[in-house]
């Protein structure tokens, strides 16, 4: 029986062999959810009696076979629930979805099958992706694995604490302004999100289309590179998918990068990170500096307008996307009064299916777009946006392979300390959101770990940025301090 710390490639190894059946590792997978999930609420809803078919259905082929494998034949994953699937609930960890059942599956779901992996269930997640901790479901919080009163980050909470807690050894995820990296820094995870447009957006029910970017978060930088093969390439049912070459990540993974320059942007030194993190960071520069690097100070102006950008241009978003959950074409739909009209049931509707956030972020989002304030807030913001991206274009341009800084300015939270502070919640997200607003690649894996007074161990994420369609070289990047770094201790309390 493989260890629920197996990788993709030990788990594929293992079956490819005859040494474990793939129904064994589904089966130890069941388990695990069944016995962890309790304590963390991460997975919404298991799909045990398909995948262990599944399972079965490819053990027969191997034995009765000589057919090739594809690159995740058996590998258990676990699904963000706004990414469609045609079983189960798409809930989006809302109200207005709790009944929903998808009639398809999204393209990069299908793309995972077609590989041999095998879907065992939807995860937990902010409602609609608007969060920042994984508080924000109607479903109840998820916790973190390495303390479970504290915040897994989000949006992709569950995805994220269920690879910390080694339930699964890779989730699907979704990545607005940092749902892939924050979470994935919170709990110890290695977080992709790839160039807009690299991964098939169709299927993905939207917050805000010009950011919104499906991803993978894994144990290992090889893992996310196994899982970006699969993923990339273009869709034609998607009408922002890159005609690009399809990306070879994983064969060159381990190869280092020789004359790298790595560019630290000044701004991202705020007094605002917490002391455990300025040093993790520090630390991690002078192993990048051991490996052959030259880490480069410089400036990018934009990063401290990175926040009220991105929040104007995803509220603004998300209150067009989400104006069609109206109880009426689709979502919940409330039950009226005698004598309630049509204009009562549209605001009992959404003010019963949405929760408080996402009410929040509509509403905001309306004011941005209205008359007489267009030109303020929405318009300013993408002007912003586009020297957001000049920024980046202007240090690539100088020669750097990528740009570095915290994932996170701090280590995961207690839950509820934020709750009533929305733009603190907000800035949890400030070194992550310009990734998403410029189009970039970008990944968080772990770079040390914070003390909390109990003596408990937090996960603290190292993010590096590089130029559109070099994931490539991003995960080469990654690769490099992964292998030079000292890995973190497992979250305890979870058989590892």
């Amino acid at each position: 029986m493989l260890p629920p710390t197996a990788t993709i490639t030990e788990i594929r190894e293992a079956i490819a062999s005859r040494s474990v059946r793939a129904s064994a590792v589904v089966e130890g997978t069941l388990g695990r959810i069944a016995e962890h999930n309790p304590a963390l609420n991460a997975v919404l809803e298991v799909f045990g009696d398909e995948a262990m078919a599944l399972a079965a259905d490819l053990d027969r082929r191997l034995r009765d076979s000589s057919e090739p494998m594809g690159p995740l034949a058996g590998v258990p994953i676990l699904v963000k629930d706004n990414i469609c699937l045609d079983r189960g609930k798409t809930t989006c960890g809302s109200r207005m979805l709790a009944g929903y059942s998808s009639p398809f599956s999204a393209t990069a779901v299908q793309r995972l099958e077609e590989a041999g992996a095998i879907i065992v269930g939807k995860t937990n997640m902010d409602e609609f992706a608007m969060g920042s901790s994984g508080e924000h479901s109607y479903f109840g919080p998820t916790g973190n694995p390495y303390d479970t009163a504290r915040v897994p980050g989000g949006s992709s909470s569950g995805s994220a604490a269920a690879i910390g807690a080694r339930l699964t050894p890779v989730a699907l995820g979704s990545d607005t302004g940092g749902s892939i990296r924050q979470p994935a820094s919170y709990t110890g995870c290695v977080g992709l999100k790839p160039t807009y447009g690299r991964v098939s957006r169709w299927g993905l029910v939207a917050y805000a289309s010009s950011l919104d970017q499906i991803g993978p978060i894994t144990t290992t930088v090889s893992d996310a590179a196994i899982m970006l093969d699969v993923l990339a390439g273009f869709d034609p049912l998607d009408a922002t998918s890159a005609e690009m070459e399809p990306v070879h990540a994983f064969v060159s993974v381990e190869r280092p990068i020789e004359g790298l320059r790595l560019g630290v942007p000044r701004e991202a030194g705020s007094q605002a990170n917490d002391e455990s993190v300025r040093t993790a960071f520090n630390r991690a520069m002078e192993t990048f500096r051991s490996l052959g690097a030259e880490v480069v100070d410089f400036d990018l102006p934009t990063l401290d307008a990175a926040i009220s950008t991105y929040y104007l241009v995803a509220m603004a978003e998300a209150s067009s996307n989400l104006a069609r959950f109206d109880g009426i074409r689709y979502g919940h739909r409330a039950t009226l009064k005698e004598g309630e009209g049509l204009e009562a049931l549209y605001a009992r509707s959404r003010s019963e299916g949405f929760g408080a956030e996402v009410q929040r972020r509509i509403m905001l989002g309306c004011y941005a777009l209205s008359s007489g304030y267009y030109d303020d807030y929405y318009l300013t913001a993408l002007k912003a946006r586009r020297r957001m991206k000049q920024d980046f274009d202007r240090a690539f341009g100088a020669g750097l392979d990528a740009i570095v800084m915290p994932t996170a300015p701090d280590a995961a939270f207690p839950i509820g300390e934020k709750s009533d502070d929305p733009l603190a919640m907000y800035l949890e997200d400030i070194y992550t959101v310009s990734a998403n607003l410029a189009g970039l690649p970008a990944i968080s894996l772990p770079m040390g770990t914070a003390t909390t007074e109990s003596g408990k161990h937090l996960p603290l994420g190292l993010q590096l940025i590089a130029p559109a369609f070099e994931e490539v070289r991003l995960l080469r990047i990654a690769r490099m301090f992964e292998r030079a770094s000292s890995p973190i201790p497992l979250p305890a309390g979870f058989g590892l």
